[in-house]
């Protein structure tokens, strides 16, 4: 008797799986492959190590709102949700055909949004797709930026970061000169890379920044939008700063202890004080703009 009590949990959990699972192993038939290629490809670059937390904070996210997929609590979608769904679901088909036949990622890894609500619309309905809403939008997060945005938003970047570090590091007294993105400080010259811009640093940011406003549920409209308004020009900040850092430690431990392993926990650092100031951020506003208390519905 206690030993089927204790399944009972574990039951109810995998229930919406009976219906589900066609589903599932298209999903897995489809993604698994596509996954595979890119941890054995852009995501061991650091452009896009974000990549797999990306997802696996997407399926977390599903996993929390699973009571939308059991039977009981569906309503069959209706002829209009039908119809908007079997259009996604076609749509996102031939987009992952696309990509996936012409190796183009933006659409492989882009057409998981369409063929996922499709998919819903056609089984659940909006109903599911309300409650998952964030969770399909956080995908978007793993989908590597055109390189035309790349291209055109690196150089800009470059420059700004180069002027203001060499700004900064002058006039706090060090020996430092800007020709271009090239910093020379005493005998050394760094170049300021394009990994150096901060432009996957503010997507990356971007997306842990989103993802702890859905997860706090802030009441107050004005604070919400000051930090979503806030996120870029921190990722910029936070950049400057890692650049700064890389500067001066070469400057005091030679150019060996800034390209090696100091550049890459720089890298890290980046991020952390990235989400430090956004948490700081957060804390002051709720001074300003505390959250009103949430209506109780009665049961």
């Amino acid at each position: 008797m206690n030993t089927l009590a204790s399944r009972a949990p574990i039951l109810d959990a995998l229930a919406p799986l009976k219906t589900w699972w066609p589903v599932v192993l298209g999903l897995l038939v489809l993604y698994v492959p596509t996954y595979w290629t890119l941890a054995h490809g852009i995501w061991n670059t650091e452009e896009q190590a974000h990549g797999p937390i990306v997802l696996v904070v997407a399926l977390f996210l599903v996993w929390q709102k699973r009571a939308v997929f059991v039977a009981d609590n569906c309503k069959p979608p209706t002829r209009g949700e039908m119809a908007i769904g079997w259009a996604l679901l076609a749509f996102g088909l031939l987009a992952y055909a696309l990509g996936r036949s012409q190796d183009i990622l933006i659409f492989e890894i882009g057409s998981q949004i369409p063929v996922i609500l499709g998919a819903l619309l056609i089984t659940v309905g909006t109903r599911a797709a309300r409650a998952l809403w964030f969770a399909l939008f956080f995908l978007v997060f793993m989908i590597p930026l055109p390189g035309f945005v790349v291209d055109a938003a690196t150089g800009p970047l470059k420059q700004y970061i180069s002027i203001i570090a060499e700004n900064v590091l002058y006039a706090a007294g060090y020996p430092i000169a800007r020709s271009g993105v090239t910093l020379t400080v005493g005998p050394y010259q760094l170049l300021v890379a394009d990994a150096c811009s901060g432009l996957h640093s503010m997507f990356s940011l971007s997306a842990m920044g989103l993802l702890y406003l859905y997860l706090m549920q802030r009441t107050s409209v004005a604070r919400n939008l000051i930090i979503m308004a806030a996120i870029l020009p921190i990722a910029f900040a936070a950049n400057i700063v890692r650049v700064m850092v890389l500067v001066l430690i070469t400057y005091h431990l030679g150019d060996e202890a800034g390209q090696g392993f100091l550049h890459g926990f720089a890298g890290i650092m980046l991020f952390i004080i990235g989400l430090l100031f956004l948490f700081v951020l957060d804390w002051v506003l709720g001074f300003i703009f505390p959250d009103r208390p949430r209506a109780q519905t009665r049961p």
